[in-house]
């Protein structure tokens, strides 16, 4: 509906003839892959198809809308503000129908459900597999997939129908989104026990800025915490490394390459030990992080996971 609105609010000038027919999900998808790759050439690549025939398809979405969808710009081609519309409505619509394909294709596999969840590597680190296998002992019916994801990302892929369920710090922008209180961590400073911090109890994180950085997962909503941490001190976190998990960012401190911040729940005391590290807390605010469960709406949820999202909440009140 909200797409005819903003056509008929267009002067007709502006208009292209309308031929009505309906929508078909190919022509969806490639204007999906021409908008996320603002090239034709780039969009017929990734589809495996002619950019003739994308060009094709393309016109013919326009004379079905009945206005422009596409402009050419001087870094290639973006969606109109009708194209916006449509794009946002075609990723709906497309990822409804993967999902009802993926549940009907459980179902003839014997699995009564299936369920998407996004989540971010603190809490795969941490808690959420442990809950899920809660979950699932209880609906042997059930299958949970679990994808891990930066916060943005998982904001993103619930937002647009991509997973039913998102698990992800609390401070990250959630306008839209409805949300569940979930479990909570703390950020610590990893560093070597020889380390002039390590005999600290507790630190801001400012005091760590004199020393040599490993940054974990760039991109990540605490790593623009962490800058924001740091501009506010007009300073900057001098990074010398990137790494994608928790377990490598604290053998690279052994191995005397920086400093990291890592939650202390995602580093076992047998790691710890083993690596002669030591953790100490950051005493900044920000440093106790409260994570949600994000959705689109609880009444949009299917009714697995309806179910999961109760009981992930029920286990962090319960904190087991």
């Amino acid at each position: 509906m909200v797409f005819w609105h903003l056509l008929r609010s267009i002067p007709e000038r502006k208009r292209i003839p309308r031929v009505h027919r309906h929508f078909d999900p190919l022509s969806l998808r490639l204007f999906i892959a021409v908008c996320e790759e603002q090239n034709i050439a780039r969009a017929a690549e990734r589809e495996a198809i002619v950019p003739s025939a994308i060009s094709k398809r393309m016109a013919a979405l326009e004379q079905h809308a009945g206005v422009a969808l596409l402009s050419r710009k001087r870094r290639g081609i973006k969606p109109t503000p009708a194209g916006e519309v449509l794009l946002r409505q075609a990723r709906d619509i497309l990822g409804s129908m993967e999902r009802m394909h993926a549940e009907l294709r459980e179902f003839a596999a014997g699995v009564h459900g299936s369920i998407r969840v996004m989540a971010s590597l603190s809490a795969l680190s941490e808690f959420l597999p442990d809950d899920v296998a809660g979950f699932l002992a209880a609906h042997r019916t059930v299958r949970v997939s679990l994808d891990e994801r930066v916060s943005s990302e998982i904001v993103r892929g619930v937002r647009e129908g991509a997973a039913e369920l998102g698990v992800c710090w609390g401070a990250g922008e959630l306008a839209g989104l409805e949300t569940l209180p979930y479990r909570s961590d703390h950020l610590c400073a990893v560093v070597p026990a020889f380390h002039p911090l390590g005999r600290q109890k507790r630190i801001a994180f400012v005091d760590t800025l004199g020393f040599d950085h490993i940054e974990i997962r760039s991109g990540s909503i605490v790593q623009s915490t962490l800058r924001r941490a740091a501009a506010k001190a007009r300073r900057a976190v001098r990074y010398r490394m990137q790494v994608s998990t928790f377990e490598a960012a604290c053998r690279s401190v052994a191995a005397g390459l920086g400093i990291a911040m890592v939650p202390r729940e995602a580093i076992g005391e047998a790691l710890e030990r083993a690596l002669d590290l030591r953790l100490v807390p950051l005493a900044d605010p920000w440093a106790e992080r409260r994570f949600v469960i994000c959705m689109r709406s609880r009444e949009a949820l299917s009714e697995a996971a309806g179910l999961l999202a109760a009981h992930l909440h029920e286990r962090s009140k319960k904190g087991t």
